[in-house]
Protein backbone atom coordinates (compact mmCIF):
# COMPACT_ATOMS: atom_id res chain seq x y z
CA UNK A 1 0.00 0.00 0.00
CA UNK A 2 1.07 3.50 -1.23
CA UNK A 3 2.56 5.80 1.65
CA UNK A 4 0.68 9.21 1.88
CA UNK A 5 2.40 11.98 2.53
CA UNK A 6 1.74 14.83 5.14
CA UNK A 7 2.99 18.25 5.59
CA UNK A 8 2.00 19.29 9.29
CA UNK A 9 3.81 16.35 11.18
CA UNK A 10 4.96 18.22 13.92
CA UNK A 11 1.97 19.27 16.65
CA UNK A 12 -0.37 19.76 13.10
CA UNK A 13 1.49 23.35 12.86
CA UNK A 14 3.38 24.61 9.66
CA UNK A 15 5.50 26.13 11.42
CA UNK A 16 6.90 24.05 13.70
CA UNK A 17 6.82 21.40 10.59
CA UNK A 18 8.89 24.19 8.21
CA UNK A 19 11.67 24.63 11.39
CA UNK A 20 11.87 20.99 11.51
CA UNK A 21 12.20 20.22 7.54
CA UNK A 22 14.71 23.04 7.47
CA UNK A 23 17.08 20.82 9.61
CA UNK A 24 18.95 19.35 7.23
CA UNK A 25 19.64 22.84 5.52
CA UNK A 26 20.74 23.76 8.58
CA UNK A 27 23.18 21.17 8.84
CA UNK A 28 24.67 21.94 5.03
CA UNK A 29 24.89 25.27 6.03
CA UNK A 30 26.73 24.95 9.63
CA UNK A 31 29.22 22.76 8.00
CA UNK A 32 29.92 25.10 5.33
CA UNK A 33 29.77 27.97 6.34
CA UNK A 34 31.02 27.83 9.78
CA UNK A 35 32.83 23.74 10.08
CA UNK A 36 34.09 24.78 6.86
CA UNK A 37 33.62 20.93 6.44
CA UNK A 38 34.54 19.39 3.06
CA UNK A 39 31.97 18.89 0.38
CA UNK A 40 31.30 15.65 0.85
CA UNK A 41 31.47 15.81 4.63
CA UNK A 42 29.18 18.45 5.06
CA UNK A 43 26.40 16.81 2.08
CA UNK A 44 26.53 13.39 4.02
CA UNK A 45 25.99 14.93 7.27
CA UNK A 46 22.92 16.83 5.15
CA UNK A 47 21.85 13.32 4.14
CA UNK A 48 22.13 11.94 7.72
CA UNK A 49 19.99 14.69 9.09
CA UNK A 50 17.42 14.19 6.06
CA UNK A 51 17.11 10.72 6.73
CA UNK A 52 16.57 10.94 10.55
CA UNK A 53 13.78 13.36 10.32
CA UNK A 54 12.22 11.95 7.33
CA UNK A 55 11.47 8.81 9.26
CA UNK A 56 11.64 9.84 12.64
CA UNK A 57 8.95 12.99 12.15
CA UNK A 58 7.73 12.84 8.85
CA UNK A 59 7.16 8.57 9.33
CA UNK A 60 8.59 8.17 6.27
CA UNK A 61 8.68 4.05 6.03
CA UNK A 62 12.61 3.52 5.86
CA UNK A 63 12.58 1.53 2.30
CA UNK A 64 10.68 4.41 0.59
CA UNK A 65 13.84 6.63 2.38
CA UNK A 66 16.74 4.74 0.99
CA UNK A 67 14.85 4.09 -1.77
CA UNK A 68 14.31 8.21 -3.11
CA UNK A 69 18.38 8.15 -1.98
CA UNK A 70 19.26 5.95 -4.34
CA UNK A 71 17.13 7.18 -6.96
CA UNK A 72 18.77 11.08 -6.30
CA UNK A 73 21.95 9.74 -5.93
CA UNK A 74 21.69 7.80 -9.53
CA UNK A 75 20.11 11.33 -10.90
CA UNK A 76 23.57 12.30 -9.53
CA UNK A 77 25.50 10.28 -11.57
CA UNK A 78 23.89 11.01 -14.72
CA UNK A 79 23.39 13.50 -16.16
CA UNK A 80 24.91 15.62 -13.98
CA UNK A 81 28.26 13.81 -12.97
CA UNK A 82 28.56 13.08 -16.41
CA UNK A 83 28.57 16.93 -17.70
CA UNK A 84 30.96 17.45 -15.51
CA UNK A 85 33.25 14.71 -16.10
CA UNK A 86 33.31 15.56 -19.32
CA UNK A 87 33.60 19.57 -18.96
CA UNK A 88 36.56 18.97 -16.55
CA UNK A 89 37.82 16.31 -19.27
CA UNK A 90 38.40 18.92 -22.20
CA UNK A 91 39.93 21.09 -20.01
CA UNK A 92 42.82 18.33 -19.03
CA UNK A 93 43.31 17.85 -22.66
CA UNK A 94 43.88 21.18 -23.88
CA UNK A 95 46.12 21.58 -20.79
CA UNK A 96 48.26 18.18 -21.27
CA UNK A 97 48.56 19.09 -25.27
CA UNK A 98 49.78 22.90 -24.77
CA UNK A 99 46.63 24.13 -26.13
CA UNK A 100 45.61 25.79 -23.39
CA UNK A 101 49.11 27.87 -22.92
CA UNK A 102 48.03 29.44 -26.17
CA UNK A 103 44.36 30.01 -25.35
CA UNK A 104 45.86 31.93 -22.55
CA UNK A 105 47.74 33.77 -25.27
CA UNK A 106 45.34 34.75 -27.19
CA UNK A 107 43.08 36.21 -24.19
CA UNK A 108 46.06 38.07 -22.29
CA UNK A 109 46.55 39.49 -25.93
CA UNK A 110 43.03 40.62 -25.73
CA UNK A 111 43.98 42.01 -22.41
CA UNK A 112 46.11 40.76 -19.29
CA UNK A 113 43.50 43.25 -17.03
CA UNK A 114 42.34 40.71 -14.49
CA UNK A 115 38.71 42.25 -14.58
CA UNK A 116 38.64 42.51 -18.23
CA UNK A 117 39.44 38.54 -18.17
CA UNK A 118 36.89 37.68 -15.68
CA UNK A 119 34.01 39.98 -18.43
CA UNK A 120 35.00 37.75 -21.04
CA UNK A 121 34.98 34.13 -19.65
CA UNK A 122 32.93 34.21 -16.11
CA UNK A 123 30.59 36.32 -17.65
CA UNK A 124 30.50 36.28 -21.03
CA UNK A 125 31.57 32.95 -22.38
CA UNK A 126 30.43 31.10 -19.92
CA UNK A 127 26.69 31.78 -20.07
CA UNK A 128 27.13 31.35 -24.11
CA UNK A 129 27.83 27.60 -22.40
CA UNK A 130 25.23 27.71 -19.92
CA UNK A 131 22.72 28.66 -22.65
CA UNK A 132 23.81 25.45 -24.40
CA UNK A 133 24.78 23.26 -21.69
CA UNK A 134 23.99 24.23 -18.32
CA UNK A 135 23.39 22.04 -15.79
CA UNK A 136 27.12 22.63 -14.11
CA UNK A 137 28.92 22.82 -16.77
CA UNK A 138 29.60 27.05 -17.28
CA UNK A 139 31.18 26.54 -13.91
CA UNK A 140 32.65 24.05 -14.26
CA UNK A 141 34.83 24.98 -17.86
CA UNK A 142 35.10 28.91 -16.99
CA UNK A 143 36.32 27.95 -13.13
CA UNK A 144 39.09 25.78 -14.89
CA UNK A 145 39.92 28.55 -17.49
CA UNK A 146 40.26 31.16 -14.80
CA UNK A 147 42.58 28.83 -12.80
CA UNK A 148 44.22 28.27 -16.26
CA UNK A 149 45.01 32.15 -16.64
CA UNK A 150 46.39 32.26 -13.51
CA UNK A 151 43.57 33.19 -10.96
CA UNK A 152 43.48 31.71 -7.40
CA UNK A 153 41.37 28.59 -7.25
CA UNK A 154 39.45 30.11 -4.81
CA UNK A 155 38.89 33.49 -7.04
CA UNK A 156 38.63 31.63 -9.99
CA UNK A 157 35.64 29.10 -8.57
CA UNK A 158 34.22 32.49 -6.84
CA UNK A 159 34.31 34.77 -9.80
CA UNK A 160 32.86 31.80 -12.37
CA UNK A 161 29.97 31.00 -9.64
CA UNK A 162 29.20 34.75 -9.12
CA UNK A 163 28.97 35.69 -12.51
CA UNK A 164 26.82 32.86 -14.01
CA UNK A 165 23.42 34.45 -12.54
CA UNK A 166 21.55 36.00 -15.01
CA UNK A 167 21.31 33.45 -17.64
CA UNK A 168 20.92 30.21 -15.75
CA UNK A 169 16.48 30.80 -15.91
CA UNK A 170 17.30 30.30 -19.68
CA UNK A 171 19.93 27.52 -19.83
CA UNK A 172 20.11 24.90 -21.58
CA UNK A 173 18.04 25.71 -24.39
CA UNK A 174 15.47 27.30 -22.04
CA UNK A 175 14.82 24.30 -20.24
CA UNK A 176 14.09 25.72 -16.89
CA UNK A 177 11.43 28.02 -17.99
CA UNK A 178 9.66 25.08 -20.47
CA UNK A 179 9.34 23.11 -17.50
CA UNK A 180 8.34 25.38 -15.29
CA UNK A 181 5.46 26.84 -17.55
CA UNK A 182 4.58 23.29 -18.04
CA UNK A 183 4.54 21.89 -14.04
CA UNK A 184 2.27 24.96 -13.82
CA UNK A 185 0.22 24.95 -17.03
CA UNK A 186 0.70 28.50 -18.15
CA UNK A 187 1.99 30.40 -21.52
CA UNK A 188 5.54 29.74 -21.86
CA UNK A 189 5.68 32.69 -23.84
CA UNK A 190 3.89 34.91 -20.86
CA UNK A 191 6.64 33.27 -18.16
CA UNK A 192 9.06 33.93 -20.60
CA UNK A 193 8.75 37.44 -21.17
CA UNK A 194 8.47 38.29 -16.96
CA UNK A 195 11.85 36.56 -16.69
CA UNK A 196 13.05 38.06 -19.49
CA UNK A 197 12.00 41.60 -17.85
CA UNK A 198 13.45 40.92 -14.39
CA UNK A 199 16.73 38.89 -15.60
CA UNK A 200 18.01 40.99 -18.13
CA UNK A 201 17.96 43.75 -14.63
CA UNK A 202 20.00 41.53 -13.07
CA UNK A 203 22.19 41.34 -15.91
CA UNK A 204 23.26 44.75 -16.22
CA UNK A 205 24.61 45.07 -12.59
CA UNK A 206 26.32 41.90 -12.34
CA UNK A 207 29.70 42.82 -14.74
CA UNK A 208 29.87 45.95 -12.15
CA UNK A 209 28.97 43.54 -9.26
CA UNK A 210 32.03 40.85 -10.38
CA UNK A 211 34.49 43.94 -10.88
CA UNK A 212 33.60 45.09 -7.52
CA UNK A 213 34.09 41.48 -5.86
CA UNK A 214 37.59 41.52 -7.56
CA UNK A 215 38.85 44.75 -6.81
CA UNK A 216 36.18 47.29 -5.24
CA UNK A 217 34.34 50.01 -6.14
CA UNK A 218 37.15 52.82 -7.30
CA UNK A 219 39.08 50.45 -9.33
CA UNK A 220 35.62 49.00 -11.13
CA UNK A 221 35.13 52.88 -12.37
CA UNK A 222 38.63 52.16 -14.46
CA UNK A 223 36.82 49.48 -16.42
CA UNK A 224 32.81 51.17 -16.64
CA UNK A 225 32.98 51.45 -20.28
CA UNK A 226 33.46 47.53 -20.39
CA UNK A 227 30.86 46.93 -17.40
CA UNK A 228 28.30 48.90 -19.62
CA UNK A 229 29.36 47.30 -22.45
CA UNK A 230 28.53 43.83 -21.10
CA UNK A 231 25.93 44.45 -19.13
CA UNK A 232 23.76 46.44 -21.63
CA UNK A 233 24.45 44.40 -24.62
CA UNK A 234 23.85 41.18 -22.88
CA UNK A 235 20.73 42.69 -20.83
CA UNK A 236 19.32 44.18 -24.15
CA UNK A 237 19.53 41.28 -26.26
CA UNK A 238 18.25 38.39 -23.28
CA UNK A 239 15.20 41.16 -23.18
CA UNK A 240 14.65 40.89 -27.03
CA UNK A 241 14.69 37.47 -27.38
CA UNK A 242 12.95 36.23 -24.03
CA UNK A 243 9.86 38.44 -24.79
CA UNK A 244 9.81 38.12 -28.75
CA UNK A 245 10.79 34.59 -29.27
CA UNK A 246 10.55 32.56 -25.92
CA UNK A 247 12.85 31.04 -23.37
CA UNK A 248 15.29 28.91 -25.81
CA UNK A 249 17.94 31.63 -27.79
CA UNK A 250 17.71 34.07 -25.26
CA UNK A 251 21.73 32.81 -23.34
CA UNK A 252 22.95 32.40 -26.73
CA UNK A 253 22.16 35.31 -28.61
CA UNK A 254 22.79 37.55 -25.34
CA UNK A 255 25.90 35.86 -25.05
CA UNK A 256 26.99 36.33 -28.42
CA UNK A 257 26.51 40.06 -28.16
CA UNK A 258 28.38 40.39 -25.03
CA UNK A 259 31.00 38.81 -26.32
CA UNK A 260 31.01 40.82 -29.80
CA UNK A 261 30.68 43.92 -28.66
CA UNK A 262 33.52 43.40 -25.79
CA UNK A 263 35.88 42.70 -28.28
CA UNK A 264 34.60 45.44 -30.58
CA UNK A 265 34.97 47.96 -27.37
CA UNK A 266 38.88 46.48 -27.15
CA UNK A 267 39.40 47.73 -30.50
CA UNK A 268 39.39 51.49 -29.56
CA UNK A 269 39.64 51.43 -25.66
CA UNK A 270 41.81 50.06 -23.26
CA UNK A 271 41.63 50.39 -19.69
CA UNK A 272 44.84 52.91 -18.38
CA UNK A 273 45.97 51.06 -15.70
CA UNK A 274 46.02 46.93 -16.14
CA UNK A 275 44.80 44.79 -12.66
CA UNK A 276 46.43 42.06 -11.29
CA UNK A 277 45.76 40.52 -7.75
CA UNK A 278 48.41 41.51 -4.84
CA UNK A 279 51.42 39.58 -5.67
CA UNK A 280 50.74 39.41 -9.43
CA UNK A 281 53.23 40.89 -12.05
CA UNK A 282 51.23 42.37 -15.00
CA UNK A 283 51.89 39.74 -17.86
CA UNK A 284 53.67 40.66 -20.77
CA UNK A 285 52.64 39.73 -23.71
CA UNK A 286 55.24 38.76 -26.65
CA UNK A 287 53.83 40.12 -29.58
CA UNK A 288 53.19 37.67 -32.67
CA UNK A 289 54.23 34.78 -30.55
CA UNK A 290 51.31 32.74 -31.70
CA UNK A 291 49.72 32.52 -35.42
CA UNK A 292 46.21 33.40 -36.52
CA UNK A 293 45.95 30.08 -37.81
CA UNK A 294 47.63 28.35 -34.51
CA UNK A 295 45.43 30.17 -31.94
CA UNK A 296 42.20 28.89 -33.71
CA UNK A 297 43.45 25.68 -33.87
CA UNK A 298 43.97 25.80 -29.64
CA UNK A 299 40.52 27.20 -28.90
CA UNK A 300 39.25 24.01 -31.47
CA UNK A 301 37.84 22.17 -28.54
CA UNK A 302 35.69 24.91 -26.78
CA UNK A 303 34.41 25.62 -30.63
CA UNK A 304 33.68 22.49 -31.41
CA UNK A 305 32.19 21.71 -27.96
CA UNK A 306 29.80 24.94 -28.44
CA UNK A 307 28.86 23.20 -31.52
CA UNK A 308 27.72 20.22 -30.19
CA UNK A 309 26.38 21.52 -27.06
CA UNK A 310 24.11 23.71 -29.15
CA UNK A 311 23.06 20.93 -31.44
CA UNK A 312 22.32 18.79 -28.61
CA UNK A 313 19.98 21.28 -26.51
CA UNK A 314 17.62 21.45 -30.25
CA UNK A 315 14.53 19.20 -29.46
CA UNK A 316 14.66 18.13 -32.81
CA UNK A 317 18.05 16.50 -32.38
CA UNK A 318 17.26 15.10 -29.45
CA UNK A 319 14.50 13.40 -30.48
CA UNK A 320 16.55 12.16 -33.42
CA UNK A 321 18.81 10.55 -30.48
CA UNK A 322 16.34 9.22 -28.19
CA UNK A 323 14.94 7.06 -31.52
CA UNK A 324 17.99 5.57 -31.98
CA UNK A 325 17.09 1.60 -30.07
CA UNK A 326 18.45 1.73 -27.09
CA UNK A 327 19.57 5.15 -26.55
CA UNK A 328 16.51 6.37 -24.24
CA UNK A 329 15.73 3.88 -21.64
CA UNK A 330 13.90 4.69 -18.82
CA UNK A 331 12.29 2.43 -16.10
CA UNK A 332 10.41 2.91 -12.52
CA UNK A 333 12.22 3.56 -9.74
CA UNK A 334 12.51 -0.06 -8.04
CA UNK A 335 10.76 0.56 -4.18
CA UNK A 336 9.45 3.92 -4.84
CA UNK A 337 7.59 4.54 -8.20
CA UNK A 338 4.20 4.73 -7.60
CA UNK A 339 4.46 4.39 -3.61
CA UNK A 340 4.29 7.44 -2.68
CA UNK A 341 0.78 10.09 -2.76
CA UNK A 342 1.02 13.63 -2.71
CA UNK A 343 -2.27 15.22 -0.89
CA UNK A 344 -3.74 18.49 -0.42
CA UNK A 345 -2.38 21.59 -0.74
CA UNK A 346 0.23 19.94 -2.50
CA UNK A 347 -2.11 17.99 -5.38
CA UNK A 348 -5.68 16.69 -5.50
CA UNK A 349 -6.00 13.98 -2.59
CA UNK A 350 -4.07 10.72 -3.52
CA UNK A 351 -1.91 11.49 -6.24
CA UNK A 352 0.88 9.45 -7.23
CA UNK A 353 4.34 10.47 -7.02
CA UNK A 354 6.26 9.21 -9.46
CA UNK A 355 10.02 7.83 -9.75
CA UNK A 356 11.02 6.87 -13.17
CA UNK A 357 14.81 7.27 -14.15
CA UNK A 358 15.67 7.79 -17.61
CA UNK A 359 19.21 6.78 -18.89
CA UNK A 360 18.90 8.50 -22.57
CA UNK A 361 22.63 8.37 -22.39
CA UNK A 362 22.51 9.48 -26.44
CA UNK A 363 21.12 12.39 -25.98
CA UNK A 364 22.77 13.44 -22.90
CA UNK A 365 24.82 16.86 -22.63
CA UNK A 366 27.46 14.80 -21.31
CA UNK A 367 27.52 12.91 -24.01
CA UNK A 368 27.75 15.89 -26.19
CA UNK A 369 30.76 17.25 -24.29
CA UNK A 370 32.68 13.61 -24.69
CA UNK A 371 32.25 13.43 -28.33
CA UNK A 372 33.40 17.16 -28.88
CA UNK A 373 36.01 15.82 -26.96
CA UNK A 374 36.99 13.18 -29.13
CA UNK A 375 36.40 15.08 -32.09
CA UNK A 376 38.65 17.68 -31.02
CA UNK A 377 41.77 15.21 -30.17
CA UNK A 378 43.19 15.72 -34.10
CA UNK A 379 43.39 19.34 -33.30
CA UNK A 380 45.34 19.10 -30.68
CA UNK A 381 49.71 19.17 -30.97
CA UNK A 382 51.42 15.86 -30.29
CA UNK A 383 47.67 14.22 -28.52
CA UNK A 384 46.29 10.81 -28.86
CA UNK A 385 43.10 9.02 -28.90
CA UNK A 386 44.96 6.86 -26.05
CA UNK A 387 46.06 9.93 -24.28
CA UNK A 388 42.57 11.45 -24.31
CA UNK A 389 41.21 8.18 -22.93
CA UNK A 390 44.01 7.71 -20.09
CA UNK A 391 43.35 11.38 -19.22
CA UNK A 392 39.49 10.86 -18.86
CA UNK A 393 40.22 7.93 -16.40
CA UNK A 394 42.73 10.66 -14.48
CA UNK A 395 39.83 12.95 -14.71
CA UNK A 396 37.37 10.29 -12.58
CA UNK A 397 40.13 9.72 -10.13
CA UNK A 398 40.52 13.44 -9.47
CA UNK A 399 36.97 14.19 -9.37
CA UNK A 400 36.28 11.41 -7.00
CA UNK A 401 35.09 13.37 -3.95
CA UNK A 402 33.17 15.67 -6.15
CA UNK A 403 31.44 13.02 -7.61
CA UNK A 404 31.03 11.78 -3.74
CA UNK A 405 29.49 14.97 -3.02
CA UNK A 406 27.20 15.98 -5.70
CA UNK A 407 25.35 12.35 -5.84
CA UNK A 408 24.98 12.92 -1.43
CA UNK A 409 23.38 16.10 -2.32
CA UNK A 410 21.41 14.97 -4.98
CA UNK A 411 20.33 11.66 -2.20
CA UNK A 412 19.26 14.83 -0.27
CA UNK A 413 17.10 16.45 -2.22
CA UNK A 414 15.29 13.10 -3.24
CA UNK A 415 14.92 12.64 0.75
CA UNK A 416 13.22 15.93 1.02
CA UNK A 417 11.08 15.81 -1.85
CA UNK A 418 9.62 12.61 -1.85
CA UNK A 419 9.45 12.60 1.99
CA UNK A 420 7.18 15.92 1.87
CA UNK A 421 9.68 18.06 3.45
CA UNK A 422 10.19 20.47 0.56
CA UNK A 423 6.48 20.72 -0.08
CA UNK A 424 6.60 21.87 4.03
CA UNK A 425 9.29 24.29 3.35
CA UNK A 426 6.97 25.35 0.24
CA UNK A 427 3.34 25.66 1.94
CA UNK A 428 5.26 27.97 5.17
CA UNK A 429 6.23 30.56 2.31
CA UNK A 430 2.54 30.60 0.95
CA UNK A 431 1.44 31.74 4.42
CA UNK A 432 2.83 34.99 3.60
CA UNK A 433 -0.45 36.77 2.10
CA UNK A 434 0.15 39.58 0.52
CA UNK A 435 3.53 39.76 0.64
CA UNK A 436 3.90 36.65 -1.53
CA UNK A 437 5.37 38.19 -4.30
CA UNK A 438 7.99 38.95 -2.21
CA UNK A 439 9.01 35.69 -0.88
CA UNK A 440 8.40 33.95 -4.29
CA UNK A 441 11.89 34.70 -5.46
CA UNK A 442 13.23 32.79 -2.35
CA UNK A 443 11.13 29.61 -3.02
CA UNK A 444 13.28 29.57 -6.13
CA UNK A 445 16.25 29.98 -4.26
CA UNK A 446 15.60 27.39 -2.10
CA UNK A 447 15.18 24.93 -4.69
CA UNK A 448 17.59 25.56 -6.15
CA UNK A 449 20.19 24.97 -3.62
CA UNK A 450 18.43 21.56 -2.45
CA UNK A 451 19.07 20.50 -5.83
CA UNK A 452 21.30 22.74 -7.80
CA UNK A 453 19.32 22.76 -10.72
CA UNK A 454 16.79 25.50 -11.51
CA UNK A 455 14.87 23.03 -13.66
CA UNK A 456 14.52 20.76 -10.73
CA UNK A 457 13.86 23.87 -8.82
CA UNK A 458 10.90 24.88 -10.97
CA UNK A 459 9.57 21.15 -11.23
CA UNK A 460 9.37 21.13 -7.51
CA UNK A 461 7.87 24.70 -6.84
CA UNK A 462 5.65 26.05 -9.44
CA UNK A 463 2.70 24.33 -9.77
CA UNK A 464 2.45 25.52 -5.97
CA UNK A 465 3.20 29.08 -6.91
CA UNK A 466 0.40 29.29 -9.35
CA UNK A 467 -1.59 28.21 -7.23
CA UNK A 468 -0.46 30.28 -3.96
CA UNK A 469 -0.49 33.44 -6.56
CA UNK A 470 -4.22 32.90 -7.10
CA UNK A 471 -5.39 32.51 -3.82
CA UNK A 472 -3.68 35.79 -2.87
CA UNK A 473 -4.64 37.18 -5.93
CA UNK A 474 -0.88 37.40 -7.75
CA UNK A 475 -0.30 37.08 -11.06
CA UNK A 476 0.59 33.46 -11.54
CA UNK A 477 2.96 34.32 -14.50
CA UNK A 478 4.22 36.19 -12.25
CA UNK A 479 5.12 33.98 -9.68
CA UNK A 480 5.98 31.20 -11.71
CA UNK A 481 8.50 33.48 -13.70
CA UNK A 482 9.58 34.56 -9.70
CA UNK A 483 10.57 31.24 -9.00
CA UNK A 484 12.76 30.81 -11.88
CA UNK A 485 14.77 33.85 -11.65
CA UNK A 486 15.22 33.30 -7.99
CA UNK A 487 16.75 30.22 -8.74
CA UNK A 488 19.39 31.59 -10.30
CA UNK A 489 20.63 33.47 -7.22
CA UNK A 490 20.97 30.68 -5.30
CA UNK A 491 23.14 28.65 -7.93
CA UNK A 492 26.37 30.14 -6.49
CA UNK A 493 26.06 28.62 -3.14
CA UNK A 494 24.19 25.50 -4.04
CA UNK A 495 26.20 22.52 -2.65
CA UNK A 496 26.51 20.69 -6.23
CA UNK A 497 27.56 23.95 -7.95
CA UNK A 498 30.40 24.30 -4.99
CA UNK A 499 31.77 21.01 -5.40
CA UNK A 500 31.76 21.50 -9.09
CA UNK A 501 33.51 24.67 -9.31
CA UNK A 502 36.15 23.19 -6.45
CA UNK A 503 36.63 19.85 -8.96
CA UNK A 504 37.06 22.35 -12.33
CA UNK A 505 39.90 23.77 -9.91
CA UNK A 506 41.19 20.88 -8.06
CA UNK A 507 40.73 22.64 -4.86
CA UNK A 508 38.23 19.54 -3.36
CA UNK A 509 38.01 20.39 0.18
CA UNK A 510 37.58 24.03 0.23
CA UNK A 511 33.59 23.97 -0.59
CA UNK A 512 33.19 25.44 2.76
CA UNK A 513 35.55 28.78 1.81
CA UNK A 514 33.66 29.32 -1.48
CA UNK A 515 30.54 28.66 0.34
CA UNK A 516 31.84 31.45 2.69
CA UNK A 517 33.05 33.68 -0.15
CA UNK A 518 29.96 33.39 -2.37
CA UNK A 519 26.69 34.00 0.18
CA UNK A 520 26.53 37.40 0.36
CA UNK A 521 26.43 37.98 -3.23
CA UNK A 522 23.32 35.00 -3.31
CA UNK A 523 21.40 37.30 -0.54
CA UNK A 524 22.14 40.37 -2.36
CA UNK A 525 20.97 39.32 -5.93
CA UNK A 526 17.92 37.47 -4.21
CA UNK A 527 16.81 40.38 -1.87
CA UNK A 528 17.25 42.57 -5.57
CA UNK A 529 15.05 40.00 -7.28
CA UNK A 530 12.38 39.73 -4.20
CA UNK A 531 11.76 43.29 -4.25
CA UNK A 532 11.74 43.70 -7.76
CA UNK A 533 8.76 40.83 -7.87
CA UNK A 534 6.82 42.86 -5.05
CA UNK A 535 6.54 46.04 -6.83
CA UNK A 536 6.03 44.41 -10.17
CA UNK A 537 3.06 42.76 -8.31
CA UNK A 538 2.16 45.90 -7.11
CA UNK A 539 3.45 49.50 -8.44
CA UNK A 540 5.56 48.00 -11.10
CA UNK A 541 2.65 46.02 -12.23
CA UNK A 542 2.68 47.95 -15.70
CA UNK A 543 6.70 46.37 -16.44
CA UNK A 544 4.35 42.76 -17.01
CA UNK A 545 3.04 41.86 -20.65
CA UNK A 546 -0.73 42.58 -20.63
Amino acid sequence: MAWTQVYTPVAGSIAASAVCAAIPLLVLFYMLAVKQAKGHVAALSGLAAALVVAIALWGMPVGLAVSSTFNGVAFGLFPIIWIVITAVWIYNMTVESGEFEIIKYSLASVTNDRRLQALFIAFAFSCFIEGTAGFGTPAAIAAAMLMGLGFKPLWAGGIALIANTAPVAFGAIGVPILVGAQVSGLDTLTVSQIAGRQLSLLALIVPLWVCVVMCGFKRSMEVLPAILVAGVSFGAVQFLLSNLHGPTLPDVGSAIASIACLMALLKVWKPKIVFVFEGEQVAEVEASKYSGSQIIKAWAAYLILAVFVFLWGLGSVKALLNSVPGAAISFPWPGLHGEVLKTAPIAAEGTVYGAMFSFNWLSAGGTAIFLSGLVSVPFMSGYSFGKAIACFFRTCAQLKFSILTVSTILGLAYVMNYSGMSSTLGIAFTHTGAMFAFFSPILGWLGVFLTGSDTSSNALFCGMQKDTALAVGMDPNLAVASNASGGVTAKMVSPQSLAVACAATNSVGMEGQLFRFCLAHSIGMTLFLCVLAYLQAGPLSWMLPG
